[in-house]
């Protein structure tokens, strides 16, 4: 296989080669991040695996933005040193990008997967799924930019499972929604369909769903380890980092470990369109900065009345309304917390020169 197919593999286009054609002259070298830790990157190329560290460029951009920084499904671009060093030079522009709240919850954004087509939310069938954290997670899945699609693991564990899938299908319109268990390999041909060639899917949800297992039985080109739900009835923390796997269709995978907390960011399309019955309705509003709490004239409050809309996905939509706006709120403070501290290090720097002499009078 020659270097043009092996990249193809991995998920490079014309549109990549496009964005690359700066740094031609330069010699460097495209690949893709598998993975980011200790400081440093896994990446995938032409030449296949290896390990690269980062580059001055990089790092000064990570100190600025810790969103800049490679993140697992990034393409990037590769220096090769005499020493048998490899650095990461640039990141490329970002297609999509799965973007959650900081955990420490701050007003800044944690990166889970870069350029993926395809947002696999995992939930499985052994528990009733959380449909307020399904929400969350299609809002994020949404303002990804790349297209959502629910999975429901362990069907062989449940009779009932497309009658969950039904209510499940219910809250999130648009999506698609697959029953699939890796023990009788139910589903496991409609989800390979959706990670064909070229296809780069990430999957996200809570420990113990079975993303992992998901992984391997599509083939994955890493035997990804998996482990057993606790005696409570929660999920195990079996992956320990974001991994980007080739499966034996063609596609990609970016394995995420599981998410306790989902804190939303931004979410400027997202809430709409995990919500759209909500932004359709409100269209009706008599005021057009309606907030579907207690004004007169709400269509939206009429709906829920009437049957139409269900007070659950009301809650919920405000929930996440409630949470955008305080992380807005937040980042403002913090922009504006970063300017003055910037404006007094200007000042004190030119109150030196002045005492120095070295400034004009």
């Amino acid at each position: 296989m020659d270097d043009a197919s092996t990249l193809t593999t991995l998920g490079w286009d014309s549109g990549w080669a496009a964005a690359t054609q700066p740094w031609h002259s330069l010699g460097f070298r495209p690949a893709r991040v598998s993975g980011v830790d200790r400081g440093a990157c896994d990446v995938l190329s032409a030449a296949g695996a290896s390990r690269a560290t980062l580059g001055g460029a990089v790092l000064g951009g990570m100190a600025a933005d810790s969103t800049t920084g490679p993140c697992t499904g990034d393409w990037v671009l590769l220096r090769d040193w005499p020493d048998a060093r490899v650095t990461v030079e640039a990141v490329l522009p970002r297609r999509t990008a799965v973007v959650r709240a900081a955990a420490s919850g701050e007003s800044r954004g944690q990166v889970l997967a870069a350029n993926v087509d395809v947002v696999l939310v995992v939930a499985a069938l052994d528990v009733d799924p959380d449909l307020g954290r399904l929400e969350r997670l299609l809002a994020l899945a949404w303002e990804s930019g790349a297209r959502p699609v629910v999975v429901l693991t362990k069907a062989d564990l449940v009779a009932d499972g497309e009658m969950v899938a039904a209510d499940v299908a219910a809250i999130a319109p648009g999506a698609d929604v697959l029953v699939v268990s890796a023990v009788t390999r139910q589903g496991l041909a409609e989800l390979g369909a959706v990670a064909g060639p070229g296809v780069t899917v990430a999957a996200i949800g809570p420990s113990g769903v079975g993303k992992s297992t998901l992984a391997n039985a599509l083939g994955s080109s890493v035997d990804l380890p998996t482990g057993s739900v606790g005696v409570t009835g929660k999920g195990r923390h079996v992956t320990v980092r974001r991994e980007l796997v080739q499966l034996s269709g063609g596609g990609l995978l970016v394995d995420t470990p599981g998410l306790r907390g989902v804190g939303v960011i931004g979410l400027e399309t997202g809430l709409d369109l995990a919500f759209p019955e909500v932004e359709r309705l409100a269209e009706g509003c008599r005021f057009t900065d309606c907030g579907h709490v207690a004004e007169p004239g709400c269509a939206v409050l009429a709906a829920v009345e009437s049957g139409d809309l269900a007070q659950r996905r009301l809650d919920s939509w405000h929930k996440l309304a409630r949470e955008v706006r305080w992380i807005e709120r937040r980042a403002d403070a913090r922009l504006r917390a970063e300017e003055r501290r910037k404006w007094r290090l200007i000042s004190k720097s030119s109150r030196s020169m002045r005492q120095s002499g070295l400034a004009r009078p």
